[in-house]
């Protein structure tokens, strides 16, 4: 479906792993020309749903276009039919990555992902690419949470927290940046209760405002939302700086 020369298409919600997984595909020179960000539903398993938003900002700061997928607007004969392997979410992004296909010169080379360790999210999404006849890069797959976060600081990344639902995670992390402290913070309550240092497991989600894949800083201002347990930041304003 795709050749050697097509283009590149990162899968972005504006988290830190998509973000990263697009970063490191432009330093290893490969073609991204284009970003699919899907809005999903509240309680999604396939997708970052907090802020989604927000990745045009960040698009438009990466100078990469973006394309939105809402299922919504999806018509039902337009949809792949993937759905015997119960991929009912990924049936949008497959449909929006087959529209690109035809339409972007050389068809689509292939996709760019941010799975670190989720096999739901990792095999769905090779078994899409397969389907496109297209490649996966998927830097983060299996690497080691610690050297990841690491490495995201060390090239630039600034990463606030924007939702939190974990036990120790309470409501003065909403909005905090993922800093060495932080980090530090993290393995302290990893080692207590189990959180996953990158939130893998929806401990909790983040945003990049800023990057050396960025022209400019995304500026938030926002307020807290806290639930008892669990909350998120609720973004009132956000522009370019």
């Amino acid at each position: 479906m795709s050749d050697a020369d097509g283009a590149w298409i990162g899968l972005f919600s504006g988290g830190k792993d998509s973000s990263w997984a697009v970063y490191q595909a432009l330093e290893a020179g490969l073609s991204v020309e284009r970003l699919v960000t899907v809005h999903p539903s509240e309680d999604s398993y396939m997708y970052h749903v907090p802020a989604t938003d927000l990745a045009s900002l960040a698009a438009e700061s990466m100078g990469i276009e973006l394309i939105d997928v809402d299922p919504g607007d999806l018509e039902a004969d337009s949809v792949p039919d993937s759905s015997v392997q119960g991929d009912d979410e990924l049936e949008p992004l497959e449909a929006a990555l087959v529209d690109l296909d035809a339409e972007l010169e050389g068809g689509i080379a292939g996709v760019t992902a941010g799975a670190v360790e989720s096999e739901y999210q990792t095999n769905r999404i090779q078994g899409m690419c397969d389907r496109l006849d297209c490649e996966l890069f998927a830097p983060l797959w299996q690497e080691d949470p610690r050297e990841l976060v690491d490495a995201m600081l060390e090239a630039g990344f600034e990463i606030k927290i924007i939702q939190v639902a974990a036990q120790g995670l309470d409501e003065s992390w909403l909005g905090r940046t993922l800093d060495h402290e932080a980090i530090a913070d993290l393995k302290a309550l990893n080692d207590e209760y189990g959180v996953h240092i990158l939130g893998e497991g929806g401990e909790f989600e983040t945003l990049v405002v800023d990057g050396p894949h960025m022209d400019q800083r995304l500026g938030l201002e926002y307020e807290r939302e806290w639930e008892g347990t669990r909350g998120r930041v609720r973004i009132t304003d956000a522009r370019l700086e």
